[in-house]
């Protein structure tokens, strides 16, 4: 029973969430179900922090590579959670003054060290050795230039108004409105679809992995 008892609730509250669309009277079961999730969240939370703890506790014990951080990591979640619970984390508290002038500060510059990999991913995709990394290449230039005020700027004022297509702006517009909202959608149904088949073999019982089976 200790696999067949999750197997039969997640096949009970999905089926239900699903049949709330369709059957009216289900909607105050579904909507006490959606808070059991927010429960069952918490705790997912707690769980992770507590698993997190243990890796991070490990390599300091043990004087792993790169223990500094983790002695940090720690630290720095004690921090913010003994001063979130004792003095609030309303606006004015420790606790947002840290958040806005500490933590969010480096998170921005975490994200912006992501500048360097992209520009690294795309100078090894834009290379033209293929026809289609030489359509993603001036597929590239084209939006680029488009974005920026030079690309605009590039047309003069004595361009003739049947070539307006030419101009990178009008090709930028193009690409981004027709191409790339295709292939977003085409993306897009594919997930979808993915997802439905996903659910639809955790409510079987056919997809395992959450019950730690193969």
């Amino acid at each position: 029973m200790r696999r067949e008892i999750p197997m039969i609730v997640a096949f009970v509250a999905g089926v239900t969430i699903i049949l709330e669309f369709f059957v009216p009277a289900l909607r105050d079961v579904a909507s006490q179900i959606q808070k059991w999730y927010l429960v069952v969240i918490a705790f997912a939370i707690l769980v992770g922090a507590f698993n997190l703890l243990r890796i991070n506790y490990m390599k300091i014990r043990y004087r792993r590579a790169d223990w500094p951080y983790s002695f940090a990591l720690i630290a720095g979640l004690f921090a913010m959670a003994i001063i979130g619970i004792g003095w609030g984390i309303k606006e004015g508290t420790v606790f947002d003054w840290l958040f806005n002038y500490l933590i969010f500060p480096m998170s921005s510059t975490v994200f912006a060290l992501l500048a360097f990999f992209v520009a690294s991913a795309a100078y090894r995709a834009f290379r033209a050795r293929t026809v289609d990394a030489t359509l993603l290449l001036v597929a590239a230039v084209v939006v680029m230039l488009g974005q920026v005020p030079i690309g605009s700027a590039w047309v003069p004022a004595w361009w003739p108004d049947s070539l307006v297509f030419l101009t990178p702006d009008w090709l930028k517009d193009r690409i981004m409105n027709i191409f790339n909202t295709a292939g977003q959608r085409a993306i897009l149904i594919g997930a979808s679809l993915g997802v439905v088949s996903t659910s639809l073999r955790i409510l079987l019982g056919i997809e395992r992995s959450y019950l730690g089976e193969e």
